[in-house]
């Protein structure tokens, strides 16, 4: 006969693995924001349960590489034919299935194919070694083929293989090995300052609901970022250069709102963020009140100085159709009007963010945003 101290164990033994063994999965809040950064369409498809037979194909072909890196790296890779029919299947659902930041301006299936191509290339860049965009300021800690570097893709296949439960990442298996060796390099620039507008521009973007968009010339005016070389100097003399002229316009009454635009990105590794400090210098030397300003701290590139300001006026549910007005250093301002600037829009983003129009001065041009900036690209998965 059991004892019953030697029950009540077993009772409470079985207890705990009864409740292990009906546990929710543990959910990773970071990974799920970064991959709604990152990849807005392929997480719609999953929360729509869009599972086209590809997905079973490409999951039987990850297991079998038994947890070696490389092959499970080059097993996520998706296939031309795999990329075709998977985006197929989400330009058949219905718009239901979709939030605003899947709705981009060429449709749903093109957003799709953009993602996948972008997932590829962070599985070569960061995990088969591929040189990355912009190596000078991009890409994984350490040099590719480095015995670091092996290691790193490892553990991040590992990590990939713990979070393969996840709820909130429910589709192909390639997203948690892309978002494992994001994390494991902890490259995570592009969800910083996550949630962007509640979190630090919830007052201009509350002012923004009460402005009468035609009492202004522009709707914005647009400062990009020139970064220093310098490590432990925060803000450059071209980037004071530019709050300046800015203050001096938007006391003017040009526009409501000045938008500064700028990542953490000169030198590599500066913890200075063009953004902030434009911000700071605005409030702090020249008076410009808090509400009138919008940070936009994840531009990495002139580029996307400009296509990250059309985000942000969106945002505010600023007009896309009303100029707006860039001011910078006389350097950046005729390299933004040349055809060379034109030419690596079309080369990089695979767009001109928008028209640049009239040169006011040599430091001064209007700017008309389009919805193009709108689309999502992992493709730069630090600025997406």
């Amino acid at each position: 006969m059991v004892k019953p101290i030697i029950r009540k164990t077993l009772i409470a033994i079985a207890l705990v693995l009864a409740q292990q063994a009906h546990a929710a999965p543990v959910r990773d809040q970071h990974w799920s924001l970064l991959a709604n950064q990152l990849f807005p369409a392929l997480m719609d498809m999953g929360t729509a349960h869009i599972n086209p037979p590809v997905l079973t194909e490409r999951r039987a072909r990850l297991d079998a590489c038994k947890q070696e890196p490389v092959c499970v790296v080059n097993a996520g890779l998706w296939t031309d034919a795999e990329i075709d029919s998977f985006a197929s299947a989400a330009g058949k659902a219905p718009a239901s299935a979709w939030r605003k930041a899947s709705m981009a301006d060429d449709g749903v299936k093109t957003q799709v194919v953009r993602e996948l191509r972008g997932l590829n290339s962070i599985l070569q860049v960061y995990g088969l070694g591929n040189a990355p965009r912009y190596p000078l300021i991009d890409g994984p800690l350490d040099a590719a083929g480095s015995a670091r570097f092996v290691a790193t893709v490892n553990e991040a296949v590992w990590l990939a293989k713990a979070g393969e439960d996840d709820l909130a990442l429910p589709q192909d298996a390639s997203i948690k090995v892309a978002l494992a060796l994001l994390d494991a390099n902890d490259r995570q620039e592009s969800v910083a300052f996550e949630p962007i507008d509640t979190a630090h521009n919830a007052a201009a973007l509350n002012r923004a609901k009460s402005i009468d968009w035609k009492l202004y010339r522009y709707s914005a005016i647009v400062v990009p970022g020139i970064g220093p070389e310098t490590p432990l100097m925060a803000l450059s003399a071209r980037g004071k250069l530019n709050v300046r002229m800015a203050a001096k316009r938007f006391a003017d009454g040009e526009a409501p709102f000045i938008i500064l635009s700028g990542a953490s990105v000169h030198p590599r590794g500066t913890r200075f963020v063009e953004a902030v400090e434009m911000r700071r210098a605005l409030i702090e030397r020249f008076g410009v009140p808090a509400e009138a300003i919008i940070i936009e701290p994840y531009a990495r590139h002139t580029t996307t100085n400009l296509r990250n300001i059309t985000r942000r006026l969106a945002a505010m549910t600023a007009p896309l159709d009303k100029d707006t007005l860039i001011i910078t250093n006389v350097g950046q301002s005729s390299y933004i009007e040349s055809p060379d600037f034109s030419a690596r829009n079309l080369k990089d983003l695979g767009y001109v963010p928008g028209t640049v129009g009239a040169r006011l001065s040599p430091t001064e041009l209007t700017f008309r945003p389009s919805a193009k900036s709108l689309r999502i690209d992992p493709s730069d998965p630090l600025d997406p």
